[in-house]
């Protein structure tokens, strides 16, 4: 199974060229659909995770860009980079300008629809030309209907843009998953990968809004508040329970109780989207034998909201993260040239 296909398991419910009414297909039309993107082709699923700050991943090795809002893959799409001596730069941006009708100053106005700037020196994500290989003088050109969807949920200091190759960067930013990295003293770092514990570390619960990730493959459930990993705790299994698979997709419609997790009622759920109906429209019968543990339960029920998004799959979110160095983060002020601030 290639990365790329694990890098999309969140997006089910989603159609080639725009997103679908929902319904979630299951894996095997999953991996035909992203195996067969054609240049100019995306997917997009907002409803897995549809509030959150955003991250986009560009992986010049696979031509594709990675959208994920907090924390959780929504979209993705492909994508023509920088041509053979005029490369795109690997590094973490900051988008410093957005304009929706721009024209090139260095490349005799050449239209830049939907145009999102990562250096003053030219580097730009905007929608252009696919002709399915690396063809632009170093922009990101993405289709034009991705373009105004990208356009319309990135902000400036709120998104992130990594962009990387297989030379530059960690493995899980290379090759992204479900879960997006996350950027520490400049670079990438791939989700955090535990061993049997389990963290809880939420500083702020008015910082954003909470998604939750529970993986069958990983046994593992993952927290994001704001795109930040907040918590997460090994999924354990239920004995004699029956095995469920597919995908899931939730909305919180209730505050839950203060009371323990052993008092409390059942939480009241909106199910937004599910792959195997036949096992129930909840996220108890979904997950079937998986379970968290007592105290665990009682830190998500005191951080949980209206609105929070539960998503329950079958894909690993985590791999390898390794790096050989050379990856580099790109800043600079209007009217100055992009220079590397710190190199890896």
């Amino acid at each position: 199974m290639s990365h790329a296909t694990l890098a999309l398991t969140l997006l089910f419910a989603a159609t080639l060229l725009e997103a679908a009414p929902l319904h979630i297909p299951g894996p095997t039309q999953l991996r035909t659909q992203v195996e067969s993107l054609k240049p100019g082709q995306f997917l997009w699923y907002p409803q897995v995770s549809p509030v959150g700050p955003v991250t986009v991943v560009v992986s010049l090795t696979e031509q594709r860009a990675y959208v994920y809002r907090n924390g959780i893959a929504i979209g993705v799409s492909t994508v023509s980079s920088g041509k053979p001596g005029r490369e795109t730069p690997t590094g973490v941006f900051s988008i410093l300008q957005k304009k929706v009708e721009h024209k090139s100053s260095l490349y005799n106005d050449a239209p830049m629809p939907y145009m999102e700037r990562l250096t003053w020196d030219g580097i730009a994500l905007h929608a252009g030309h696919l002709p399915g290989y690396p063809a632009s003088h170093g922009c990101v050109r993405l289709p034009l209907d991705f373009a105004k969807k990208l356009y319309e949920v990135t902000g400036f200091s709120s998104t992130t843009v990594i962009v990387s190759d297989s030379h530059s960067a960690p493995v899980e930013v290379t090759h992204p998953g479900v879960l997006a990295p996350t950027v520490s003293d400049g670079k990438p770092q791939g989700p955090l990968v535990l061993s049997n514990q389990q963290f809880w570390n939420d500083p702020d619960p008015t910082a954003g809004p909470l998604s939750i990730l529970i993986s069958r493959a990983d046994l593992r459930a993952y927290v994001y508040r704001a795109g930040q990993l907040v918590g997460s705790a090994p999924a354990l299994s239920l004995e004699n329970s029956h095995h469920r698979s597919g995908m899931a997709v939730y909305s919180l419609l209730q505050k839950p109780s203060a009371l323990p997790v052993e008092a409390a009622l059942p939480l009241r759920w909106s199910a937004v989207a599910v792959s195997n109906p036949e096992y129930g429209d909840t996220p108890y019968e979904q997950l079937g034998e998986l379970t968290l543990a007592p105290d665990f339960r009682q830190h998500l029920r005191e951080a949980m909201d209206v609105g929070t998004t539960l998503v329950i799959t079958d894909w690993a979110s985590t791999r390898e993260t390794r790096s050989n160095g050379k990856f580099t983060v790109i800043t600079g002020e209007e009217g100055e040239e992009a220079k590397p601030l710190v190199k890896k």
